[in-house]
């Protein structure tokens, strides 16, 4: 049975609708402001309630044909629900609206997309569950419809190699944080929610291939540890320039940050030890798992039982 890749219905919610990624518009918060300052964004309440109900739908239909745990293991539910959490505390919470404010909270938002949200989502094993929502005859014809279109498997083929994957992440992190681009941002919704997107896209794009339920879909232990090693370095050097930097970058943040106590360099210092330190060590833990099992003279991981022994009739 065709699983869709997981990417494209984990990212339906922020890519699909103009204003999933809100834009920080109007007067930045101050302070005082921290508790009034939830995002009211009905297209990423509407949109992560929906891919909620999917995900559960499909997750039920599985384990009613498969049993409960199998297909998709507890573990990995919980994962999506971490995934999900994640979003709706980047994008919804204060974190949305004082990132207008504060680059250093601008900067956690982000890493929350990057580096928390799209792997936990990944990890959720997305594109089975959706696919088990949908009725037996709607797989088949999704399924069907996939391998007509010979260009869109091509691409998929392409964009998961790891050099197209890592280019692509290390890309948008480097320059959405291109001062240009990323004041940019601050004052234009439209470039706001490309930022947003990119982000989100690239990242779940970057964790695909590491995180997967599949074995048969992801790197090898070599291939996995460099790409991991080459993503965290990338992170670390430019939270290292961010910190490090004489002067403050963003004029976006030059008038916002002195009712939270800070200068703009200092904003900025915090703001780059936010993507050096934690975010730039998710990757390298991330090796853990990968490398682990080598250590231990175990070779290849252990899989767990997937939905790649359940027909589409949804009998064993």
């Amino acid at each position: 049975m065709l699983r869709l890749p997981s990417i494209g219905a984990c990212a339906l919610a922020l890519a699909a609708f103009p204003r999933a990624a809100w834009a920080h518009v109007g007067r930045a918060p101050e302070p005082h402001d921290l508790w009034t300052t939830w995002t009211f964004a009905p297209v990423v309440i509407i949109g992560l309630t929906l891919t909620c109900w999917l995900y559960a739908r499909g997750v039920r239909a599985l384990w009613r044909a498969a049993g409960v745990g199998r297909g998709i293991a507890r573990w990995r539910v919980a994962c999506f629900a971490g995934g999900v959490a994640t979003l709706a505390l980047a994008l919804l919470s204060p974190i949305d609206g004082v990132a207008s404010a504060l680059f250093a909270v601008h900067m956690l938002q982000h890493m929350l997309l990057v580096v928390v949200a799209a792997p936990l989502l990944i990890l959720g094993d997305v594109g089975t569950a959706m696919l088990w929502a949908l009725g037996i005859a709607a797989r088949r014809r999704v399924g069907t419809w996939w391998h007509s279109r010979r260009v869109l498997p091509a691409i998929w083929d392409v964009l998961r190699r790891p050099l197209v994957a890592f280019t692509l992440h290390v890309a948008a992190l480097w320059l959405w944080h291109v001062p240009t681009l990323y004041d940019a941002a601050l004052r234009h919704e439209s470039v706001h929610v490309a930022e947003h997107a990119s982000f989100l896209l690239t990242a779940l794009l970057f964790w695909y291939p590491i995180a997967d339920a599949h074995p048969r879909r992801r790197f090898g232990v070599g291939v996995a540890t460099l790409y991991l090693f080459a993503a965290g370095l990338q992170c670390t050097m430019l939270g290292a320039l961010i910190t490090m930097a004489r002067h403050a970058w963003y004029f976006g943040h030059y008038a916002t940050t002195a009712a939270w106590g800070l200068t703009p360099l200092e904003d900025q210092q915090l703001a780059g030890l936010v993507m050096w330190i934690p975010a730039g060590l998710v990757y390298l833990v991330a090796l853990v798992p990968t490398v682990l099992p080598v250590l231990r003279g175990g070779g290849q991981w252990v899989a767990s039982p997937t939905a790649a022994g359940v027909s589409a009739r949804g009998t064993p």
